[in-house]
């Protein structure tokens, strides 16, 4: 068969042995909270400087 093509008989039954115990813990550093930004400048103030600094980095 071709590259890319899918035939259900190749994949027959597939015994995995997993180690649970060595498996790695997706939410184990999970966290709840909120994110804050403090500061008090506006958008344009913002979008001003960042343009200071791409100039900046033209030269």
């Amino acid at each position: 068969m071709g590259f890319g093509s899918y035939d259900e008989s190749e994949q027959g039954k597939q015994d995995v042995d997993t180690d649970e115990d060595g498996a790695v813990n997706v939410h184990e550093h999970d966290h709840d909270g909120d994110v804050s930004v403090e500061g008090d400048a506006d958008t344009d103030e913002l979008v001003g400087r960042l343009a200071e600094m791409k100039d900046g980095d033209e030269e």
